[in-house]
């Protein structure tokens, strides 16, 4: 139980990381990873991309992609960021317990 604050934070911070990225990543990490793969399609099949099956597939997995990266962005990012703030909390709580038993066991 040394690391509780930091567990918690790390869950407070994944679960926002998770909410983010519903709100805010979805849209944006799928129309970029759409972009991509058109580029891609593009560059293998010509510019004008035409509605070929394996252009198509290009397309459909660069977007996955693209909604994959952004939410290993914000989950993990959010996640690292609540474990960091929960272990200062759990160190600052550590420092002022040790004057304490420091004062206990000088006066015995």
């Amino acid at each position: 139980m040394k690391q509780a604050m930091a567990n918690k934070g790390l869950y407070i911070g994944t679960g926002a990381g998770l909410i983010l990225f519903a709100l805010v990543g979805l849209l944006p990490g799928s129309l970029i990873g759409g972009l991509v793969g058109l580029k891609i399609a593009g560059l293998l099949f010509g510019s004008p991309v035409q509605s070929l099956i394996v252009a198509r597939i290009i397309v459909a997995l660069s977007m996955i992609a693209g909604v994959i990266g952004a939410a290993f962005v914000f989950v993990l990012g959010t996640g690292v960021a609540g474990w960091i703030i929960g272990v200062v909390i759990d160190t600052m709580k550590a420092r002022e317990v040790e004057p304490k038993e420091a004062l206990e066991h000088s006066k015995k």
